[in-house]
């Protein structure tokens, strides 16, 4: 499959462009410099900006399906309004583009702890991470109001680090997965693995999925 790849230099992103070369996918990885990607075969490096939708729309067209990890940086002062920006004009250059297959890169601040209460909104949740949270529970919001894309949108499990690709964790829904000792993670290996599973044999149309142990 010829997958176009925004944030393909990032924590989830590079782990992301792995498990899909890795599998025999043709992807091209959208970023700012990509000099900073090592050559691999079937990895087409293209220099990009998700703020510029024509441009974007020019990469992303005459693919099979966008993955975007978009991210303007956790230590980005202006993180909210930056990534809702950035979402906006990554619809739009995919619509523009013609593309209907979208996957997302969630997170885990819009999934339930139980109904009505998010994760996002416990007292518990750090400071420094809500505006991002906020932004991409903004994204999903956007994205249900195309109907003519055919997205899926992946929240990980709270706790996402690097660590084993084991294959073997388990798929839910709005809710967030715990395990039985009460504790909610993922590897971004395995989140990869479950991202890369859904664009081969999709099972959740325009719907948030999560991926835990």
């Amino acid at each position: 499959m010829k997958i176009a790849l925004l944030g393909a230099t990032g924590f989830v992103g590079s782990t992301l462009l792995k498990e899909a070369l890795d599998r025999g996918h043709s992807v091209t990885a959208i970023v700012r410099h990509p000099e900073k990607l090592e050559k691999r075969d079937r990895l087409n490096a293209k220099a990009g900006d998700v703020y510029d939708t024509a441009l974007l729309a020019a990469l992303l067209s005459g693919h099979d399906a966008v993955i975007s990890a978009f991210n303007p940086g956790w230590k980005n002062p202006d993180l909210y309004d930056d990534q809702v920006r950035g979402t906006t004009s990554i619809i739009a250059a995919i619509k523009k583009a013609g593309i209907r297959r979208v996957l997302w890169v969630g997170g885990a601040g819009g999934l339930e702890v139980k109904p009505g209460v998010r994760v996002v909104d416990g007292p518990d949740f750090p400071d420094w991470i809500r505006p991002g949270s906020l932004a991409t529970i903004d994204a999903l919001e956007r994205l249900r109001k195309e109907p003519q894309l055919e997205w899926s949108y992946l929240a990980p499990s709270a706790n996402m680090q690097p660590g084993q690709r084991t294959g073997k964790f388990r798929l839910g829904d709005d809710r967030l997965l715990l395990d039985a000792s009460g504790q909610s993670s993922i590897s971004v290996e395995d989140y990869a693995v479950a991202m890369i599973d859904e664009l081969e044999h999709p099972a959740h149309i325009r719907q948030r999925f999560t991926a835990g142990y």
